[in-house]
Order: structure tokens, then C-alpha cells, then sequence
């Protein structure tokens, strides 16, 4: 038995006990088919490129899966202050990687990626919203304050004098832009890379100034690891010219 590779959920790793006691079954390696098993927990926004990523990691590390828990950095964070088991922590801002260090959680910590603030709507956008000004009086979306794209949305939305109300906050970035896609909402704000992960699904709109309020992206290896050597090599590939050419393609800038 080996962890496939999903993102397991935002709730405690679908509970601290249960992963802890699947690692146990699988062996001391991680895998009963002799695999090593790196879990990496990462920002909701990293899906699709860390996906992407793993694909050419597993490719260089022969007998190695990767497995992701995928979610709101917050709460990835403070699982990892709890002692959730995991290999590497990657968050969307410093704050939440702040977490896991006053814990005693984390290793080195390494900024690899910015992002900025987007609009996207649906693709036929029936409420004809082209800036943020718009949203005023429509069904739109955004993170909740306590994640890094709420925190990011609330100080641009306050730097363009925004006093518009989203009908709804969300617990991360993918489920901000789930609404969307799924019609439920009109528009949403989102990071510019998950408009480009969602493709034809919905119509990115640029926010002028949206750069003032970067986000930024850090990894640190977890001191709870069981393949530290794996994690570590997990967060140079990631700095790496290979790691960093996927994310850029993937819509991430250079830190």
C-alpha cells in the first residue's frame, strides 16, 4: 500500500492519528512496495504546479512517491505546530511558516515563488465585471481573512476604497475559485496562476496595482520528517533552474 498522490484534505491530514498509523502500515520506508513516501503539505494554490513538479522529481528519484496534503496555509500550519506528520511545508505567505518555526517544527526556510491578486469570472461574465469596482452589487467570492489570499484580497480591496461585500469567504484559493467554475458565483478573487490552471473555465481580469500586495511563497523541510534527506531534496529541486522553470510557466514569479 502506498498514499496515492491527492491532496488528502485540509483537516488535520484527515486527522493527525489516521496518517501517523498509515505511514506505520505502510513500512519504515514510507511504502510496503519499498517506495520511499515523501508527503509534502502545500498552499491550495500550489496544486497544479506541485503536481507538476512531482511528476519530474519522481522521475529523477527512482522508488520515490510523492504525496500532498493541499489546503488553506493556516491550517497546514498549524498542524505541522501540532505534530501532523509530513516531509516539507510549503505556505503562501511567511506568516504561516512563522508558525512552524516558533513551534520548533521547521528547518531552513526558503522563499521560491511570488503571485499577485486576480479577478476571474465566468467565462460569459453576465454581470459585465471588468475591475474591482464592479463587484459591487454581484455574487463574487474571496478567501477568508485568516488565509494568505483573504489577507492578500482584504489589503487590496482596502487599498482601492472596495466596501463591496463577497457573498461568501472561503476556506482557500481553490474553493474561492471552485465558485466560479461552478457557476455559484459570479466572480472571485484568486491568484493570477490559478486563472491560468483553470484555463477556458473562466476569464482572468488584471487588477492594477495588485502587485503592491506580491504574495510570497516559502518551503522549509519538517523536523518530524522521516526522509529528511528526501525532503531536503524535494526543496532544492524546487530552487533549482528545473524547479523554477515549471513554476514560471506555471504563472509564478521569481521571490
Amino acid at each position: 500500500m502506498s498514499l496515492s498522490r491527492t491532496a488528502v484534505g485540509p483537516v488535520m491530514l484527515a486527522s493527525v492519528l489516521t496518517l501517523t498509523s498509515t505511514l506505520a502500515a505502510c513500512g519504515a520506508d514510507g511504502a510496503e512496495d519499498g517506495d520511499s513516501q515523501l508527503v509534502v503539505l502545500a498552499a491550495a494554490s500550489l496544486t497544479d504546479v506541485f503536481e507538476e513538479l512531482a511528476d519530474e522529481f519522481e522521475s529523477q528519484h527512482a522508488d520515490t512517491e510523492v504525496s500532498f496534503s493541499f489546503g488553506s496555509s493556516t491550517d497546514l500550519a498549524e498542524q505541522v505546530a501540532d505534530g501532523a506528520p509530513g516531509d516539507v511545508l510549503a505556505t503562501a505567505d511567511e506568516a504561516s511558516v512563522q508558525l512552524a518555526e516558533d513551534a520548533g517544527a521547521a528547518g531552513e526556510v526558503t522563499a521560491f515563488a511570488t503571485n499577485v491578486l486576480t479577478i476571474v469570472t465566468r467565462p460569459d461574465n453576465p454581470s459585465q465585471i471588468e475591475t474591482l469596482d464592479d463587484l459591487d452589487g454581484t455574487t463574487w467570492v474571496r478567501c477568508t481573512d485568516e488565509a494568505p489570499c483573504g489577507k492578500v484580497a482584504a489589503a487590496v480591496l482596502a487599498d482601492n476604497d472596495i466596501t463591496a461585500e463577497p457573498a461568501s469567504l472561503e476556506e482557500d484559493v481553490r474553493a474561492t475559485l471552485d465558485k466560479v467554475v461552478s457557476g455559484e458565483a459570479d466572480a472571485g478573487l484568486v491568484y493570477a496562476t490559478d486563472a491560468v490552471a483553470a484555463g477556458d473555465d473562466v476569464v482572468a481580469i488584471e487588477i492594477p496595482g495588485a502587485e503592491s500586495a506580491l504574495t510570497t511563497y516559502f518551503a522549509t523541510t519538517l523536523e518530524q520528517s522521516d526522509e529528511p534527506d528526501l525532503a531536503q531534496d524535494w526543496a532544492d529541486f524546487v530552487t533549482s533552474e528545473d524547479g523554477l522553470a515549471i513554476l514560471e510557466r506555471a504563472g509564478f514569479g521569481n521571490p
